[in-house]
C-alpha cells in the first residue's frame, strides 16, 4: 500500500511537473506569439517610416526641380526681353544708319552745284522726300525792302504768295528772332503767316530767309528726331547753299553783262 501511494505520489508530482511545463510552453507560445506580432507592427513602422522619409524626399526633389524651372522660366523671359531690346537696339541703329546716310547724301546734294535753280529744286527735294512736307515755301530776305519774298515752294503757287514783312506773323518774327518754330499740332493750316514748322536759313547769325511749312504728307504722323537734323542741316547748310549760288549767279550774270560791254568798247567803229 505504501508503495502504490508513493507511486501515485511521484505520479502526481509528475504531472504536475509537466502541467507546469505544457503552461511554461504555452506561456513562451504567447510570448513568442507576441513578439513576433510586434517585430511585424516594428517592420511595418519602419517600411512606413521609410516610405515617408521617401515620400519627403521625393517632395524635396520637386520642389527643387519646380524652384529650378521657376528660375528658368524667369530666366528666359529675362532673355526673350533682352533678345526684343536687341532687335529694337538693332532697327534703331539701323534706322540710325539710314538717317545718317539721308543726311549725308542731302548735305553733298546741296554743295554739289552753284546753280542757284538747281540749289532750290534740291531743297524742295529733300523737304519733300526726307522730311515729308505736302505744302511749304521757302523765303529768301529782300534787302533793300527788308520783306521775305516766296522764291519757290511746293502745293502752292509762288507769285500768290504775298511778301512778308520782317516780325510780322510766325514768318516774320522766325526771321526777325533766328529761332526755329514748330507749332503744337502738326495739323495743316491755310494762314500762310502762321506756318506749322518755321525754319530760319542762317549763316552764323545772319538770317538770310526762312523755310515755312504748311502741311504735311497724309503718311506723315509727326516728327522724328532724324526731322529735326534735317532741320538743323537745312537751317545752316540750305543756307549756305542758297547764298553761295545765288551770289555766283549773281556774279555770272554781271560778269556776262561786263564781258559784253567790254565787248562793244571791243568793236571798231565802222567806216
Amino acid at each position: 500500500m505504501e508503495r502504490d501511494s508513493s507511486i501515485n505520489r511521484k505520479a502526481e508530482e509528475f504531472l504536475q511537473v509537466f502541467k507546469k511545463g505544457e503552461e511554461f510552453t504555452k506561456e513562451l507560445l504567447r510570448e513568442n506569439e507576441r513578439l513576433r506580432f510586434r517585430v511585424a507592427e516594428l517592420e511595418e513602422a519602419l517600411t512606413r517610416s521609410a516610405d515617408e522619409a521617401r515620400a519627403r524626399l521625393y517632395e524635396e526633389r520637386i520642389r527643387q526641380l519646380e524652384e529650378e524651372l521657376r528660375s528658368l522660366r524667369e530666366r528666359f523671359s529675362q532673355v526673350e526681353e533682352e533678345n526684343k531690346d536687341f532687335a529694337a537696339k538693332y532697327l534703331e541703329v539701323e534706322e540710325e544708319n539710314n538717317n545718317l546716310a539721308n543726311l549725308y547724301v542731302a548735305s553733298y546734294q546741296l554743295h554739289s552745284t552753284l546753280d542757284f535753280n538747281e540749289v532750290l529744286r534740291i531743297v524742295l527735294e529733300i523737304i519733300i522726300n526726307l522730311i515729308g512736307a505736302e505744302r511749304f515755301a521757302i523765303y529768301l530776305m529782300e534787302e533793300r525792302t527788308n520783306e521775305l519774298v516766296a522764291v519757290a515752294a511746293e502745293g502752292l503757287e509762288v507769285a500768290s504768295i504775298p511778301r512778308v514783312r520782317l516780325g510780322e506773323g510766325i514768318v516774320g518774327k522766325v526771321a526777325k528772332e533766328g529761332e526755329s518754330y514748330f507749332a503744337s499740332s502738326t495739323d495743316g493750316t491755310d494762314d500762310l503767316l502762321s506756318p506749322i514748322v518755321c525754319i530760319p536759313l542762317k549763316i552764323k547769325e545772319h538770317v538770310i530767309g526762312v523755310i515755312a511749312i504748311y502741311s504735311l504728307l497724309v503718311q506723315k504722323r509727326g516728327f522724328s528726331n532724324v526731322d529735326y537734323e534735317l532741320f538743323n542741316l537745312l537751317a545752316g547748310h540750305a543756307a549756305t547753299a542758297i547764298f553761295s549760288s545765288r551770289l555766283y549767279t549773281q556774279s555770272e550774270r554781271k560778269l556776262t553783262t561786263l564781258q559784253s560791254f567790254l565787248e562793244l568798247l571791243k568793236e571798231k567803229p565802222r567806216r
